[in-house]
Formats: structure tokens, sequence, C-alpha cells
């Protein structure tokens, strides 16, 4: 029917008839039946007159008013059809299927009566039946049945109408035991000879009364007038099947028979009808009495076959009803026998029913059986009385069995949707976890391996159409919940097979995608940027050529020098860009996106997955790594020998594919000899037993240092540098995956904790294995990596700002530098060796001062170093902005103790210590953070106060008190957390907001760490809707603040006010985060990697190192002390010796006058250090003097210039020899821990003053004292030094009176003692000895004296080397 059919319809209904003569497709999913026509019998009663005789026609009495309708009698005989209407009359229906089919298009001569005609409903559903019970053509499809002895998944031929009204009387047997809880069995009885189905349930029957307003009795106007049911009241909740008030009726309009039988025992009347030839005849009811137990409704039809093309119910439709049959009696339950041709069936519960597929032996999962060698396992659960759910893998294509109201959803709908939503999601997490590296699967992908089974009751359930093949109500309006439980999901993840499926499919998808990039064997090949190519690649002789993979274009500049020696025929060069990604980690999409192994594959030509017997498919035979010797360059060739173990380890099994070819790391010569070294380990050994003097030594960090000259001597020697790999067997593939899996991070601090210092491979061997590669070479890189990783607990610094912090104090850098410059000189004089892009960075943080960075910032930022506005990456470029030592870092790092700290050598030259010793443990002081091999660290700030207290406490003998996190400058709050785990502590680290108004939020402080842009994008974020349509949480914001402060002023609605306060204001703006003491690892003062579990702990350990420290520090100032008093001795009495005539020097030997002095007594002292060094240097070429070869001289007395013979110069060393012998004693009654003590508290007068200085910057009063978790008052230590004046603990401000009185302490802070000769003499490094008495503890000096305060030769060449060009900026810190 096309529109204009429809539209006369509409316009056409007048007559007698009411309302629509047949029923529109749905207009939502709410109401299949048209509106107007559900409402017909309504608009027809209230058109009733008095009552007139029944006509005789079910179809007229479908369609006609209800004034037309009488009474029926109990008469027995048939009521034949009256006259139909003229449409009717004019065109018949006929008798089949065929004869239905639409005329052809008429002509134009056809009358309006012939074009446009008005069908009953009756004739509308034996015209159009697809509209009502779906296509009465045969079909063929895949579907589930049930043979008798099994459900079995086959293809059968059926007539889906027919199937259709089948069901219809079926569910209304289910609905009844709905209705009725005490109906006890339903049966169904098939006879394929008389071709009658009859369905048969006990419970309570219909009621056999006459209808007062239609005239009828019940059982005659359920099953013979369409439109009529007793489900339109849809304010009331039902969980049947029925809605529309088709149903039944449309079994008997496509029947030729259609019996109704039941018994009403409540009225003691059972009842039985016969409809004929399609609804089109109707008997009288025969009525007769029963007993009042007796409640039975029984349906017997027979399908009018012709009309469906048939001639018999042959095996597949029987054998689909009886698959309906078992559906009603899974989804019913135990309360019920459901029997089948006689036959009770054995299914009872939901369970029973799903298990009819899964043990039907037609499950076969795509990709094989759990991982555990399990087979897919039914998990199910029943989540109440209105939901049962079961899940077992599917063949790789989404399935799903699904009832609603015991009505069969063969497509689904939303049941299942909300059911398989909370599957997919919990399953595709887990796929997630499991498969990190791999494709990255979409739900669907997930759903297409589940089969899940839903049996639903829901209220007023609707659907897409009269079929009812798909649910369509919503999920709000199911009147139940179905939330399945966590033991049921866990299940579904750990036993039903599901995730083993999916993952061997995303391995399967994965390696189908890889594939995409295979290469292949070909004699040119372009396109591959920088590629050189064998001349010989992929052609007759391509396994007799080798490629040579660089490190970078320089190293491609060597080989292609050395190619020169060896020809290009049988060699290519291309050069590696960097590392290469660690495919055993890498995601699919990383591996995909890598233009790097997508080369390689293209130039060797390997096939993914491919497992190769030999390389005759490749377009090169071997594979040559040629890197840098330093532990980068190995890292480079392990994450190539990862690639091939990964992706192709049948190559990596060939013996001699992999190759390396290894080159000098450095090179000795003295005269005609050399001495070559290949590793560092070698070197040191070497340097260990011999006497490197004269020797000449040529560093080679990289390829690019060696020339072209070098690079054909060492093609010449080719097989001397030439190295192969072996496997030798599984412990190689092991060692590898040990080095490269993130799986194996405890077997790899296992591995590196046992390590021996010193272990080299042996470069006498022409091969090695790769777990020799892996444990002698490899893991020195691994080592490296964590030691500058992760800082020491003795100074808080990693090994790139330890460089530069020594190459400040060598420059003595008291004014601005370029950050760019310094970056410069710490790579020259610190031998740094990794770009100075991230070494200018590591500059800038070391000077950053802003809420969340550094407490004690030991660089001066001078320019813009960023703020926490974006936490310092809005610094400006190193180029721009300058730097200098901070005041406070030589009051940290005491130069006093330079001398005792182990000095480190690289390249023939002395670089900074192991590390420095502070006076605090500065990683507590400004926190730290780092990722390495094995293990990572993250330490929060505190407050120096309070580690200088700890300290204090511990010199004691007190016990530590505990510490919170603090940083400079933030106004939030810290409260520790009441959960810790295994002795460590979790903060929650929270900022400021307050609540105006009932409209205004004002944020003032934000969590550490949380920048100022990231809460301002945040609050964009707030005021735009929801991806899912959520309203917008906030109006609008407005910014307040500065690059040290923050202000954001919110404004919102009421509404959202409410919903904000609901959640939380922290929470809502995410002010909240969490911080623990968990992750505390670093390097301790024995060099090993440790694990702290608190601050207290860090203190512990550094206290025991650091004190050793000033008791080596008194030690060497007490010794240089009393040198200088016997040096100042031996002085005052050689030159009285020579003013009284005792002694002579003119006209004699040098030798003579040396011996009168050894018989005066007088010792022979070393020179100084630069004096050694010089002679070391000129040893070649002069001899060494007799004093040098007996351990001393005195040349400190010989070269002293002839006006300082004199007594008044006596009487000056003399002098000053008693000071010094004051000096010594005071050293001597000074104990280390008060000298520590002394220079703590000089720190604490520049810290108060600093703050004070901070504050007043900030124009704003010190920060306020930090929330703790209530605690015992703090214990004060005893009073060892003066106190310094009352701070505030919040800010640490001391009282604006303490800053005046550091300044005047500041000129007393050190002593220099110095013997004059005279004003004529020559400047003597050895006349000058500077040495520190104790320092007033009150003392805060803003500069230090004009020479360093140290108890030392100022000559030191480990730390001064430029004192010469910069004498005068030495200690001047302002």
């Amino acid at each position: 029917m096309d529109l204009d059919d429809a539209l006369a319809l509409l316009g056409g209904g007048g007559g007698s008839g009411s309302g629509f003569d047949f029923p529109m497709e749905e207009a939502s999913q709410e109401n299949v039946a048209p509106p107007v026509a559900a409402a017909a019998p309504k608009q027809a009663a209230s058109k009733k007159k008095t009552a007139a005789p029944k006509k005789n026609s079910a179809a007229t009495a479908a369609s006609a008013p209800k004034s037309a309708k009488a009474s029926a009698t109990s008469s027995a005989v048939a009521r034949p059809a009256s006259a139909k209407p003229k449409a009717a009359a004019t065109k018949p229906l006929a008798a089949s299927a065929k004869a239905n089919a639409a005329d052809p298009t008429p002509s134009d001569d056809m009358s309006i009566e012939e074009r446009y005609q008005k069908k009953t409903q009756l004739e509308h559903i034996l015209l159009r039946p697809d509209t009502y019970v779906g296509s009465i053509e045969k079909s063929t499809a895949t579907m589930w049945v049930h043979d008798s002895e099994r459900m079995v998944l086959k293809n059968v031929t059926y007539v889906p109408g027919l199937y259709k009204i089948f069901d219809e009387i079926l569910v209304n047997a289910a609905d009844n035991k709905v209705r009725d809880a005490k109906q006890d069995t339903i049966a169904v009885d098939i006879d394929t000879a008389l071709n009658t189905i009859s369905v048969y349930n006990n419970g309570s029957g219909i009621p056999v009364d006459m209808h007062k307003e239609e005239g009828v009795y019940v059982p005659e106007l359920i099953f013979g007038h369409l439109l009529t049911s007793s489900n339109y009241d849809d304010s009331e909740k039902k969980t049947t099947g029925g809605r529309n008030g088709y149903g039944a009726k449309l079994a008997n309009i496509f029947s030729t028979e259609f019996v109704v039988e039941t018994a009403d025992g409540s009225r003691q009347k059972k009842y039985r009808q016969t409809f004929r030839d399609n609804m089109s005849v109707v008997e009288e009811p025969v009525i007769t009495k029963c007993k009042a137990s007796e409640n039975y409704t029984r349906i017997t039809f027979t399908p009018d076959l012709e009309r469906f093309g048939m001639t018999t119910l042959d095996e597949d439709i029987v054998s689909m009803f009886r698959r309906r049959v078992y559906d009603v009696s899974g989804c019913l339950g135990k309360t019920l026998k459901v029997s089948f041709n006689g036959e009770k069936l054995a299914v009872k519960t939901f369970v029973d029913y799903m298990n009819l597929y899964v043990k039907s032996g037609s499950i076969t999962p795509a990709f094989g059986a759990c991982e555990n060698g399990a087979e897919p396992k039914l998990i199910t659960e029943r989540v109440n009385d209105r939901w049962e759910v079961g899940i077992v893998v599917s063949d790789g294509q989404f399935q799903q069995v699904s009832f609603a109201n015991n009505i069969a959803t063969t497509r689904g709908g939303t049941h299942v949707d909300y059911v398989m939503s909370q599957i997919t999601s919990k399953v595709t997490a887990m796929v997630k976890k499991k498969n990190k590296n791999g494709t990255e699967l979409k739900p669907h992908q997930v759903k297409n391996h589940c089969w899940v089974f839903v049996n639903s009751l829901v209220d007023n359930p609707s659907f897409d159409s009269q079929t009812k093949e798909t649910m369509t109500l919503r999920k709000d309006r199911f009147g139940s919940t179905c939330e399945l439980s966590e033991k049921f999901l866990k299940d579904v993840i750990s036993k039903s097979g599901i995730i083993d499926a999916i993952l061997s499919f995303a391995s399967l998808k994965q390696n189908k995608d890889l594939k995409k990039n295979d290469g292949k064997k070909t004699t040119r090949l372009t396109g591959i940027p920088k590629l050189d190519d064998a001349n010989d690649a992929g052609g007759r002789n391509s396994q007799k050529c080798t490629l040579i993979l660089t490190e970078g274009d320089s190293a491609k500049s060597l080989a292609v020098s050395g190619l020169g020696v060896v020809g290009r025929d049988h060699y290519g060069v291309f050069p590696l860009r960097g590392k290469l990604l660690n495919v055993r980690e890498a995601t699919h999409t990383q591996v995909m996106a890598n233009a790097e192994l997508n080369y390689l594959k293209q130039i060797l030509g390997l096939k993914h997955g491919h497992k190769y017997e030999d390389t005759k498919s490749l377009r090169y035979g071997k594979v040559l790594i040629m890197t840098d010797q330093d532990h980068d360059g190995s890292h480079i060739k392990g994450l190539l020998i990862n690639m091939f173990d990964s992706h192709f380890p049948s190559l990596l099994q060939r013996n001699n594919f992999l190759q390396e070819f290894v080159t000098p790391i450095v090179k000795a010569t003295k005269g005609s000899q050399t001495k070559t070294f290949y590793t560092m380990p070698e070197y040191e050994a070497w340097c260990e037993n011999t006497n490197t003097r004269g020797w000449n030594l040529k560093y080679y960090k990289g390829l690019g240092t060696s020339t072209a000259a070098e690079a054909k001597q060492y093609f010449k020697a080719f097989d001397q540098h030439r190295k192969d790999f072996v496997y030798e067997d599984a412990q190689d593939s092991n060692a590898i995956d040990l080095a490269f899996s993130k799986k194996r991070v405890e077997d790899r601090k296992e591995w590196m904790m046992a390590h021996e210092p010193g272990t080299f491979l042996d470069n006498e061997c022409d091969s090695m294995t790769y777990k020799e590669f892996v444990n002698k070479e490899l893991i020195l890189f691994s080592l490296a990596d964590l030691q500058r990783s992760i800082p020491s607990v003795m100074d808080g610094l990693k090994p790139g700002q330890r460089k530069i912090l020594f190459s400040c104090f060598r420059r003595k850098l008291t004014k601005d530098i370029k950050v760019a410059q310094l970056a410069g000189y710490v790579s020259e004089h610190a031998a740094y060796h990794h770009g100075e892009t991230s070494l200018a960075q590591a500059i800038i943080q070391m000077a950053q001062d802003f809420v969340g960075s550094n407490n004690v910032n030991l660089l001066v930022p001078s320019g813009q170093f960023g703020t926490r506005l974006q936490g310092g990456k809005d610094a400006a470029s190193p180029r721009y902005v300058f730097t200098r030592l901070a005041p406070m870092t030589r009051l940290l790092f005491p130069e006093a103790d330079d001398n005792q700290l182990k000095i480190l050598t690289e390249e023939g030259q002395s670089i900074e210590p192991e590390w420095y010793a502070p006076i605090l443990p500065m990683v507590l002081v400004n926190g730290a953070d780092g990722i390495g091999t094995g293990w990572s660290t993250q330490v929060p700030n505190y407050n120096p106060k309070d580690i200088v207290d700890n300290l204090k406490r511990l010199m004691l003998g007190e016990e530590m008190e505990e510490m919170t996190p603090w940083w400079r400058g933030f106004a939030g709050h810290v409260v520790r957390n009441e959960a810790d785990q295994k002795g460590s502590r979790s903060y929650t680290v929270s900022g400021c907001v307050e609540k105006k108004d009932a409209t205004t939020v004002i944020i003032t402080e934000l969590p550490v760490r949380s920048w100022t842009q990231g809460t301002k994008d945040m609050l964009e974020g707030m005021m735009k809707p929801g991806e899912k349509g959520e309203p917008a949480s906030i109006i609008d914001f407005k910014e307040n603040h500065t690059d040290t402060m923050v202000s954001f002023t919110v404004t919102m609605t009421e509404a959202q006010m409410e919903k904000v306060e609901a959640t939380g204001l922290w929470k809502t703006f995410k002010l909240s985060t969490q911080m623990s003491t968990s992750n505390m690892n670093l390097f301790a003062a024995d060099g090993r990697i440790k694990k702290y579990a608190t601050p207290e702990a860090i203190i512990e350990d550094f206290y025991n190192a650091r004190l050793k420290l000033y008791e080596a520090r008194k030690a060497a100032q007490l010794a240089s002390a009393e040198a200088e008093m016997v040096k100042l001795s031996a002085m005052a009495k050689f030159i009285l010796a020579v003013c009284d005539g005792k002694l002579t020097l003119a006209k004699k030997a040098k030798a003579q006058i040396e011996k009168e002095l050894e018989k005066m007594g007088l010792p022979r002292l070393e020179n100084g250090k630069k004096k050694k060094a010089a002679a070391a240097e000129d040893d070649d070429d002069e001899e060494e003097d007799e004093g040098s070869k007996s351990g001393g001289s005195y040349e400190y007395l010989l070269k002293l210039p002839l006006s300082s013979l004199t007594r008044e110069r006596v009487d000056a060393l003399l002098a000053k020899r008693g000071e010094q012998e004051a000096l010594v004693a005071t050293l001597r009654a000074r104990t280390p821990k008060e000298a520590w003590m002394d220079d703590l508290e000089s720190f604490t007068q520049a810290w108060d003053a600093a703050m004070v200085e901070h504050a007043v910057a900030l124009k704003a009063a010190p920060p306020p004292p930090m929330p703790v978790a209530k605690k015992a008052a703090a214990k004060k230590p005893a009073a060892a030094t003066k106190k310094p004046a009352a701070t505030k603990r919040g800010g640490d401000s001391p009282s604006p009176s303490a800053k005046p009185a550091a300044k005047k302490r500041a000129a007393k802070a050190a002593v220099v003692v110095e013997v004059e000769d005279s004003d004529e003499e020559e400047d003597d490094d050895d006349d000058c000895m500077v040495v520190s008495p104790p320092p007033p503890r009150a003392a805060a000096p803003k500069r230090a004296a004009k020479k360093a305060v140290v108890v030392e030769e100022s000559d030191d060449d480990d730390f001064d080397d430029d004192s010469e060009e910069e004498d005068g900026d030495d200690s001047d810190f302002e």
C-alpha cells in the first residue's frame, strides 16, 4: 500500500465503521498498534444505542460499531458471513498468498471506487500479513533448534509467519503463569499427520461470562475480536508479553480451524468455541458445567498451511516449535512442568536451559580454550527474581539468547545492551591491562567474543514491531535493575575463556597489521633516507652482504671512510637516529608508527612472523652494529638485540647474523708504546696497576672522535674489530628479557645489585654470547642510568646537578653568567657528555624558587626562570637568563670540607666529588624525583628549620620528632592520612577554597605542583556542557592572581553551588592531592641504593656519615695549623740565625747550606700542590733535587727575600706563631658536633634573614603555620647554642631586628692568618695559611672574608685551577 492509499484510508473512514480499518507501523517504540485503531472500541461504545441483533460475520464484528453487536446465543449452529462492504465485495480475498500479490498499476479509466478501496482489519491482516506476523514466504536461515535430543545450530527452512502465530499462543500460556502462580503445567502437542497444534495450561481459566459492553462472551472477545486485550492500562505495571490486542487473534486469522477451550472454576463453567476459515466463521460457544477446582485453557488450531505455502508441518518448523517450548521451560523455572507431545522436558531452570547450548558441542571458541588449558565455562548469575544472566565465550561473533517476559527476542534489544554494557566495560578494562602494548581493541570487538543469555521480566515491554524480535523499552522504564555482582564479573574475566579469546584475536590482528610493513628481497630499494645500500644487496650474493648500523650521521661518515678499504659491494650503511624503540614494551601503535623499525624491515627484507632457517630470503646476510663505546652505545646495541629477539628470534639464534664493531674508548701512548682500551673498567684496571706518568691519554667518547685515517686503520684490521654474537641456549633469551621487560623489575633489581665493580668483557675474544653481553656490558648502562637518575642521600644531587655545583665552586661564580655560558663551562670542566640542552634545563631548575620547586635554591634566578603559573615551563631561553651562586650555598656546602671529599677523575682531569657533604640533607630540603633502571624515587620537600632541629636532637642524644612535608610560600594544608603502608607515611595536600556567598567561590591556593594555568584550563572546561549532555558546572570565573600567588573568583548558580557542595569544593575543583614517603629510594653514602620509609631515617643515615666528615675536617685543620706553627718557628729560627751571624749564606753551595740547616734541626717541608704539579710536568726536563727526593725541601727558607731577614720579621713571626698556638688550642677543644652546631646556627640566621626578605618581596605576611595531624607538642632540644630571634614557624620568618644583627656579625665570620715577609718580597703561596676559628654561633655572614674560610693551603688544584685569573672573585657571595 503506497502513501496515496494510506491517505485515502485516513480520509475515507467515515461510514458505519469507527476508526482505522488497518494498523499503522508504530510511530514510536512504545506503541505498536496505531493509536486510533486501538481506541476504536472506546469510540464505538460512545455511539452505542439500543441492542440490535448480532451480525453473523466475524469480519464485520471486528470492524463494526458496538451497536451492531448482539448477545450470543447458546446454539451451536455456525454463523455464516453476512454481506460485506462494497469494497470487499468488489474484489474478494484470494485464497492463496500468490493471489494476494498487488495488481498491476491501474489504468487511467479505473473508477474512483476501484482505485481507492477500504479493507476491514481482518482483510488487511490477510492482505498484508508481514505487518503483523512477518513474512509468509519460506526462508532459510541458520538457527538454534531442538532435534529431540539436543540444541543444534543448523540451516532450517521455515515460514516466519507460521512460527510467529505459534509463539503468540505459547506466550499466552506463559503469561498465564505470571498471572496465576499456582499454574504448574504447560503441555504442547503437535500432530503432524493432522497438522494441528495444541497448547494447554492449567492456570486460571478465562472468565466464562458475558461482556456487558460488547455483548459477547469474554473468550470470544479475546480470541475472535481484534484490538481486544487486558493490557491496555499502561498505568498498571504488568510483566506479561501481550500488549497491542492482536496476539492470539493472529493465530486464529491464519488458521483454518481454531478451537478455544477453557474451564472457569470460579464460575464453574466450561467453554468451547470453534472458529473456521481464517476467523470468518464463528460457531456458537458450547458452555457446560465444571467443578470449582477445574481450571485450564487449551487452544487447538490448524494453521492455514496453504496460505503459508506449505502442505504439512515439516521437521524444520517442528524443531523450531520444540525449541520455543524449551525456551518457556527454561524461563519459567522449577515451579512449572512443561511437556512436548506428552514427554516432560528435563529443563527445570534457566541454567539447565543455557547448558543445552553450551553442552551441545556447537560452541567452538574462535581462539581456543582458556589460558590454563580448561575448556570454556558458562558463567551464570541469578541477579534477582526478575533477572538471570549467563555468558560463555563465542566463536568470534556476538551471539545472544534473550527473553523479555518469556518472549524470545531473537535480535536482542535494550535488556541485552544493559547487561552487555556492564560486562564489556569490565572485560575491556582487563584486556587493556593485559594487552597494554598490543592492538587497541574497541568495545564491539570485545563484545564479538561473548555469547550472552538473558532472562528478564520488565514492566510493560515495548518492541520494534508486532513480531517482537527486538525489545525497545528504555532502561529507566524496566521497573527493575540488573546490577551484576563483582564475583560474576570476576568469574567472567578469570574463568570464561573470553579474555584469552580476545587476547588471541588481538595477537592475530596485531600480526596481520605488522605484516603490512614487511620488506621483500629486491635489488633496488628507494625512498629510505640516508641509506647507503650495498651494491649486491638483494641480489645473488645477498648472503655475503653486511648492513652496518651506526649511531648517528657522524658514525656513518666514519663507516663510509672505512668502506674505502673493504669496498661497497658487500657493505651497506644505515645511520640510526638515536636509540631504537624498546619493542618488547611498546604498544602496537608505537611499533606500527616507528619509521626506524619499518626502514629496517625494508632494508633487510624482513617478514613479520616468518621463521628463518637461513638468510637467503633477506637482502643482507648479516647485521653489524657500530656504536660509541660508552654506556649509551651499549644500550643501543641492546635495543637492537631486543628487537630481533622480540620480532625475529629465529634470526637471533643464527650465529654470526648479529655482529658488533668495537672501537677504542681510550688510547694511551708513551713514546713508541700504545695501549688501546675498549671499555672503561678495562682502562681503570690498567690505571690502578700502572704508573700513568708520562703517558699521553686520548679519550674517544664517540665514533666521531676518530679521524678518517683511523677509520681506515680499523677497517684494515676488520676481523680484529668485529665480534660475533652467539646464541648458546635459552638463557640468552632470558637475559635479554631480564634487561628489557617491564614485568621483571624485581629480577632486574637483583641483577643490578649482584654486579661486581670492575667486571668487563674480554675484547681479546672473537665472539660473545648474548648473556655475556647483557651481564658484562649492558649492565654498565643500567647502573649508569640509575646513578644519573637517583640522587645521593648525602647532597640530594644527581650527577648532572653535582657537576653544575662543582663548576660554580671552581669558577667561584659570584657574578652573573648566562645559563647557556655556564652550561658550556660545565661541559668543558666537569666532563659532561649528555648535551647542553638538558644541562641548561638542570641549571634553571636549580635556580627556581617558586612555590613547589626549591625551598633553598642553590643558584640565583636572575631573569625569568619560570613561575608557578606553568610550573617552570614558562622559563626564558638559557641564552637570555643569568645566574650565580646563591648566598646560602657556601653556608650549606662549607669550603672547609672540600679536601675531605672523594674526588672523581675522568679523561685525565679531576672533576666533581663522589658526593658533596652539606650541613643539611638537601634531598629533604628541596625534595627529589627521578626514574632510573629498576628504581624510581619521590621525596617531598621539608622545612629546613625542622631538619636543623632534628639534627641537633641527634647530637644531643634525643629522639627525633616526626616531620611533615613543607614548601616555602605554600599556604595550603598538609595532613597526614591515617592508613600508612609498611612504615611509610601518606599525606593529603590541599589548596585553599572558600565559599564567599550563595553563588561565589574563591580559590586562593592550589595543591603543591598544581599550576595556575592547569587550574584555569580546568575551570574553562567546567564552563562548557559535558560530552554526554551534562550541564556546565560553573557560569564564569575571574583571575586576580600574580606569578607568586593564586586568586580565582568562581561564579555559579545556586543550583550549581548545591551540586558542587554535595560533591565537595576540594573534589570539584581538584584542590587535593595525595603524597607519600613510600618511594624514597636514594644512593646511600657507600654508593648502594637504599629505600627509606621516613624522612627521619634519611636524617639518621646522613647524620652518621656527615659526623665522620666533621671529624676528618677537625683532624685536617689541626694538622694544617700545627704544620703552620712548625713553619713559622723554623722561619723565625732561620732569620734569627742569619741576623746573629750564626748562619752565613754567602759564597756557599746550596748543598752545604742545606747540611747546616739540618744540623740546626730545621725541618724540610713539602712544596705546595701547584709547585708539585709543576715539578711533575717538568720531570722529563729537570732532575729532582735532593729535597724533593727526600719528601721535603728548604725552599721555604732559601727563597725568602733578603729584606725579610730582620729582627722585626722575627718578632712578627713569633707573634703569629702565638696566634696559631691559640688557634690549635681552640680547635682541639672544639668537638666535631660543636663545629656542626656552629655551621647550623650560621645557616639558621641566614635562612631567617632570607625569609624576611622573601616576605617583604611578596608584600605579604609570612605563610600561616601548616596544619598537621594531632601529635604531642614538639620537644625542643636542649640549648647547646644561643637561640636565634623568635620566629613564626609557619613562614620561619624572624623578627625584623634579626637582620641588622646578622649584618654586623658578617665581617667577623673568618680570620685570616698570613705570614707577611715584607713589602718587597715575592708572593709565595706557601706563606699564606687560611684558618677559621670557631665562628660566633649567632653569626649570619652576608659576605665571607676576602679569602675562603678553610684550614688548608689556598692553592688546591682540585678546586681552584683558575685562581690566578680569578683572584678577587673568591668568596664574594653577595
